[in-house]
């Protein structure tokens, strides 16, 4: 009787703290995202004197589809809302390209945005999908009109960062 007892407990704890958890609302971390401020793994000082611009990265990548543990120096102009899981970093070619953190190991603000920032990690080219793209529109909150608009896949920097400081 008493195992009888302690198998119905257990379960019923498991069933209760499975909904528990089910029932938490995820969102981008707090914070306002201060000069100083770092998310992920350390940037290192290294990293920081020898950061270069989105468009020296972007000429190491037409040499070569990939370029890891590079750090580059860019303005934030986008980031989840839902979790803060990914953001864009502008070009001074006016364009974005995309990051995502390594692992899924650590969100962002989204105070982040409009912020100065070193990224360290890898970059790629790559083919971003049609349904990939009107993903992360949704996620952008972008109108329908601009989702229904995204029709063909298109290549575009991806960056797996896996820490971001933010910086003067």
């Amino acid at each position: 009787m008493k195992k009888i007892a302690l198998i119905l407990t257990i379960a019923f704890s498991t069933v209760v703290f499975a909904q528990e958890t089910a029932t938490k609302k995820v969102s981008p971390p707090e914070g306002k995202a201060l000069v100083g401020d770092s998310y992920g793994a350390k940037v290192s000082a290294n990293a920081e004197q020898k950061a270069i611009s989105p468009k020296q990265l972007e000429k190491k990548l037409k040499k070569s589809k990939k370029v890891e543990n590079v750090a580059i120096k860019g303005k934030v102009t986008d980031v989840c809302d839902k979790k803060g899981c990914w953001l864009t970093v502008e070009t001074e070619n006016n364009e974005k390209f995309f990051v995502k953190m390594k692992d899924y190991a650590f969100f962002v603000p989204t105070a982040l945005k409009g912020k100065n920032v070193i990224l360290e990690g890898n970059a790629e080219t790559k083919v971003i999908s049609v349904d990939e793209q009107k993903h992360y529109a949704e996620d952008a909150k972008k109108s329908q009109a601009e989702i229904d608009a995204i029709t063909k896949p298109q290549e575009e920097i991806r960056f797996l960062a896996s820490g971001i400081k933010v910086v003067k």
